[in-house]
């Protein structure tokens, strides 16, 4: 470590990463140049398109104003840690059944936030379409109008609470 870095721990998708980084780099770029996990996109650098969200100790965070060792011993989850081995996540799933998608850019931010509310509902959570709505105005998308994307979220609440209501 020198003057100029910082050395972090952060555990991403389940693993432990080290190195050491400059104070202002963003963990945007320490996920995609680091971390090799490219599915968070950088949109905006701004922090309003959404397209960088991911789980910093389970809450969403927008990782292009995330700095990297504000994530220093932290759980970092992205959109790959998301997916499912055997094929996609019901949340990936329900998005390409709803036809939620056109381009792709803004979909791992929104798989993302739709995660963060099915974890929500797993604890006793029971959003409305206007939570849902609410949460998913979190991402900027110019494709598809938002009302797939919305159809699906909502449909993917729906199924989560009537399993756990079981």
């Amino acid at each position: 470590m020198s003057a100029t870095t910082h050395s972090i721990q952060v555990r991403v998708n389940g693993r432990l990463l080290s190195a050491d980084v400059a104070p202002r780099y963003a963990l945007a770029d320490f996920l995609r140049e680091r971390a090799g996990l490219t599915g968070t996109h950088i949109g905006c650098g701004e922090g309003v398109c959404g397209s960088c969200t991911v789980l910093v100790d389970g809450a969403s965070a927008r990782s292009c104003l995330t700095l990297a060792v504000q994530a220093d011993g932290a759980e970092v989850t992205t959109v790959e840690g998301l997916g499912e081995a055997a094929g996609l996540s019901e949340v990936q799933a329900a998005l390409l059944e709803y036809g939620a998608f056109q381009c792709g850019f803004c979909t791992p931010g929104i798989v993302v936030l739709i995660e963060e509310l099915l974890t929500e509902v797993d604890a006793g959570a029971r959003p409305s379409t206007e939570d849902v709505r609410d949460r998913l105005a979190a991402s900027l998308c110019r494709c598809t109008g938002y009302a797939p994307i919305l159809a699906a979220a909502t449909a993917c609440v729906a199924a989560r609470v009537t399993r756990e209501a079981r």
